[in-house]
Formats: C-alpha cells, sequence, structure tokens
C-alpha cells in the first residue's frame, strides 16, 4: 500500500519521501515517481528507532525546507496464536505497528506547527477492536492497529490547534503481501468473501484514493476520524 500511496500523492504534485527499513524497496518506487515528472527521494528508515527517524526527518527537511503530509503505512503482521506470541514478538510487533506511527508523526507535527498546517494520515485496520472485526492470530496485531486509533483520536484533539488534522484509514481485506502473510486457507479466504457485501479484495489504489482525500484541502473540516475502506464489511 505504500507504493500506492506515494505514486497517488505524486499524481497530485507532491513531492514524496519515500522510506522503508531497506532501501532497495523504496529506490524502484522513486524511481517511478520520477519517471512520471515528479519529485521524490528515498530513505532507510526504520520507524521504531528514534534516532533514525530523527535523522531522516533532518535530512528531509534540510532538502525540502518544510513538511506538509505524513503517511504513517509501516506495519508487519505475523500471525501467531496468542498462547504461543513471546514477549520479543509482541515488542517488535507493537514497537512497528504502533510505536513507529507515534515516533513519525511526533516529528512531523513539529515541523508542521511552524507553517501551522498539516496533515496526517495513519493507517489502522478493521481488525482493531471496538467495531472493528476480530482475527485469531493476531493478538499483538490488532492491539496495535486500535491503538492507532485511539492514538489518532487523541492527537487529533491535542494538534488541532496547531493547524494539523490527524485522521486514520482502516482498510479491510486489500490485496497485499500483507494478505498472503495471513496464511489464509481457501476455506477462510472463502468465508471471509461472503462476509465482504462487494464479494472481492480491495486494491491498494483504492485506499489510496481515501489518502489523497485526507491529506487535502478539501478535508480541512475533517480531524479525528477514522475512515473504513473495507468494501461494506464492516456495515454487514
Amino acid at each position: 500500500m505504500g507504493k500506492a500511496h506515494a505514486l497517488a500523492l505524486a499524481s497530485q504534485g507532491a513531492t514524496v519521501i519515500v522510506t522503508d527499513i531497506d532501501a532497495k524497496d523504496c529506490q524502484p518506487v522513486v524511481d517511478e515517481i520520477k519517471s512520471m515528472g515528479n519529485k521524490a527521494v528515498c530513505f532507510k528508515m526504520d520507524v521504531s528507532d528514534k534516532k533514525e527517524v530523527d535523522k531522516v526527518f533532518d535530512e528531509a527537511i534540510k532538502e525540502y525546507g518544510r513538511l506538509d503530509i505524513l503517511v504513517n503505512n509501516a506495519g508487519i503482521f505475523i500471525p501467531k496464536p496468542a498462547l504461543e506470541i513471546t514477549e520479543e514478538e509482541w515488542d517488535r510487533m507493537l514497537n512497528i505497528d504502533l510505536k513507529g506511527m507515534f515516533l513519525c508523526a511526533q516529528r512531523a507535527a513539529r515541523e508542521m506547527s511552524k507553517n501551522k498546517w498539516g496533515r496526517i494520515v495513519n493507517i489502522s485496520s478493521v481488525a482493531s477492536g471496538g467495531a472493528g472485526v476480530g482475527f485469531a492470530g493476531a493478538a499483538h496485531y490488532t492491539a496495535a492497529k486500535g491503538g492507532v486509533i485511539g492514538l489518532t483520536e487523541t492527537l487529533a484533539l491535542e494538534w488541532a490547534s496547531l493547524g494539523i488534522n490527524v485522521n486514520a484509514i482502516a482498510p479491510g481485506a486489500i490485496d497485499t503481501p500483507m494478505v498472503d502473510a495471513a496464511k489464509m486457507t481457501k476455506e477462510v479466504m472463502k468465508a471471509m468473501l461472503e462476509s465482504i457485501p462487494l464479494r472481492r479484495i480491495g486494491r491498494a489504489e483504492e485506499v489510496s484514493a481515501a489518502v489523497v482525500f485526507l491529506a487535502s484541502e478539501e478535508a480541512s473540516y475533517i480531524t479525528g476520524a477514522t475512515l473504513y475502506v473495507d468494501g461494506g464489511w464492516l456495515a454487514a
């Protein structure tokens, strides 16, 4: 999804900074954006490492002078029964899927507040508790994604006076490698599709359309919200 978000924002004229824990995975995205005639740069960044986050933000601000939009998309999903999750596995999931979002949002807000304008979009999931969908083998993942929604609402309250809107997008089943990581059997996949009114897996580009909207001036009166892009899953 990160690739789709980067391309969608670039298509609207944004200069895009693409990051990944492995730089070779984000460079092809930068190359594709440049082939479109738009500006982009790639940085290696581990979102769970504050020093590395600060270093990348420092370099980005030095190069471009300001920051307007942050899309917090980094995340992992390694399914495992709750009784078997180790402390190390729990910490890794929360560090990347939740702590990393806070570190990036906090640093981004410090830059955005200088211009009294900013858009932060946090990628959560329908597997986030409350009105969300539970998944067996995902105790650590759902805890993190539920935390993302709570974090989003609190940051929206605190940073509204700074001119920063903070929202979340909760995708349903989207055709990405993370769906493959869930290792669902054909029977489980069939049952899941039957619970989705549109009867299909979503495309990353369909989530990106929501990202572009929430990052735009048209979404100026939306903050603290969670937009579900799930094919009607929660409505079923």
